[in-house]
């Protein structure tokens, strides 16, 4: 489980700083991609797919452990493998949600400076928009909330 998740930090890691550096030096029509980095970018994602799928495996192993007993009490204060991936569980819908309205606000919200610059008067319909768009993060921070209950 230790070379897994080692072997999942590093191609998380790997894809960071990959992706960093493509930002910095991003390719034009005067450089091109090399064949070998293609080739470099499928493993690396592929590595951290497999190793993130393999770290789930085991770790259901951990989620579906009766808890030990101590004279007779249920040790509630331990922390597990399983119960870290139940926290991560819980941490995605608010993960995924306020990417998902991040990227809504960004066009609304340039639509909405554009419109105002026009009419000031449509200051009031430009925050409704905004306002659905921002209503994505909350349900994910409202689904996360009802999951950790369940913890």
């Amino acid at each position: 489980m230790t070379i897994t998740l080692l072997i999942l930090s590093f191609s998380l890691i790997g894809s960071i700083a990959l992706g960093t550096y493509f930002e910095i030096k991003p390719f034009n029509s005067v450089r091109t991609a090399q064949r070998w980095l293609k080739g470099s970018i499928i493993v690396n994602l592929s590595t951290f797919v497999l190793a993130l799928f393999g770290t789930l495996f085991m770790g259901i192993q951990e989620v579906m452990a009766e808890p030990a007993e101590v004279m007779g009490l249920v040790a509630a204060a331990e922390f597990s493998i399983g119960k870290g991936m139940a926290f991560i569980g819980v941490a995605l819908p608010t993960c995924i949600a306020t990417y998902a309205a991040g990227m809504a606000i960004g066009p609304i919200g340039a639509a909405a400076l554009a419109a105002i610059s026009e009419k000031p008067e449509n200051f009031g319909r430009s925050l409704i928009y905004l306002g659905l768009a921002e209503g994505i993060a909350i349900y994910g921070l409202v689904v996360s909330i009802l999951l950790m209950g369940k913890i």
